[in-house]
């Protein structure tokens, strides 16, 4: 028995040691790629029937072999097998007489079993849209059938799961928690009004969802202070909002003086503490002391960002048909990878699985 239980241990740790990452991003119009990080390279395009104009969104399952895919309008999501490219299965979000987009708001569950969507809605009338009410529902990932579904805010952008799957966050005018049995809401955390000494209410932009490394929720704010006068430019703040998906710590740090924009931010997995922010330029921050490590100018302008298992590389992406790969240390950039035909993704999310 010890000798069988030495055997499992050792082919487990090889399997670990095997496992790479591959990179997940959307590109227009229907295409979901898969990216040997290692390699540098694209190793599968896949091209999703009706997609078009982009994919909005791509969660990955946690065992890392299929991809839950924000397509056609906002409106669908493909289930798509990441080994083979097909599709298994199809969501539509809209009917006959309501339409719904999903908007950014997705996540499945760290079980895989429930794939919780934000539902934003019109009914269609002679002549006019209906307004309905904004929802979070909850579809059964075997089936794909809905399980429940609950009213929520409206504006939110980002579905996050806790770790145990107890709760759901959603990031908008406030950090909203649901009750992931039943989609109620139980909780919030100040966002916009936050209520902070000599500080104005925060502007958050957060559609892209890269926290599975690190599981950081994590995204850039931007603030002014209420008693300096609006036109010094030391009165402009930028700031990190993260929440720890497993412990719930929910913090809001102000970084650097605004001199420069960042669209999205992830958090290194291997040190909490470090995070990167793109747009025009990628920087390196320390998240606990609450200021910038290192600053570099890109290229052209990324929209997403996110690391590497090890915390050794970072990429970067969106807006464009190429990913910048830099070291996570020096920020010295260490290459490039292209999307066939210069392929545009957009607003799409960087997304890691390991297999």
């Amino acid at each position: 028995m010890p000798s069988i239980a030495i055997a499992t241990a050792l082919s487990l740790s090889i399997n670990i040691a095997e496992a790479k990452d591959y990179l997940l991003v959307g590109a227009k119009p229907n295409k979901l790629m898969v990216i040997d990080t290692e390699a540098m390279k694209v190793s599968k395009e896949i091209v999703i029937k009706d997609g078009a104009p982009m994919p909005n969104n791509i969660v990955p399952s946690k065992d890392g072999k299929r991809a839950f895919v924000l397509i056609n309008k906002m409106e669908e999501i493909a289930e798509i097998d990441l080994k083979t490219g097909s599709e298994i299965k199809r969501i539509k979000l809209s009917t006959e007489d309501v339409r719904t987009k999903g908007l950014f708001g997705l996540d499945v569950s760290p079980d895989d079993s429930t794939l919780v969507v934000y539902k934003s809605s019109v009914k269609i009338l002679p002549g006019e849209f209906q307004g309905l009410p904004t929802k979070i529902a909850f579809y059964d990932t075997k089936t794909g059938k809905l399980k429940y579904e609950a009213e929520a805010p409206r504006q939110i952008t980002l579905l996050v799961y806790s770790k145990d799957g107890s709760k759901v966050y959603g990031l908008g005018r406030a950090l909203h928690i649901f009750d992931a049995k039943t989609g109620k809401k139980i909780g919030e955390h100040k966002t916009q009004d936050w209520g902070k000494k000599n500080f104005n209410p925060v502007d958050i932009l957060a559609v892209w969802s890269q926290f599975e490394q690190s599981g950081v929720m994590v995204t850039p704010y931007y603030t002014t202070r209420s008693d300096m006068d609006s036109k010094d430019p030391k009165a402009f703040w930028t700031g990190i909002l993260t929440l720890d998906l497993e412990s719930g710590d929910f913090k809001m740090r102000e970084i650097e003086n605004t001199d420069v924009f960042y669209f999205s931010t992830a958090v290194n997995p291997v040190n909490k503490n470090i995070g990167y922010s793109a747009y025009n330029q990628l920087t390196k921050m320390d998240l606990a002391a609450g200021k910038p490590l290192k600053r570099i100018e890109l290229d052209h302008s990324y929209y997403a960002v996110n690391v590497s298992s090890d915390g050794k590389k970072v990429f970067i992406g969106g807006a464009l048909g190429d990913i910048a790969v830099y070291d996570a240390d020096s920020l010295d950039r260490l290459g490039t990878i292209y999307l066939p035909d210069g392929a545009n993704m957009s607003l799409t999310p960087m997304r890691m699985v390991q297999h």
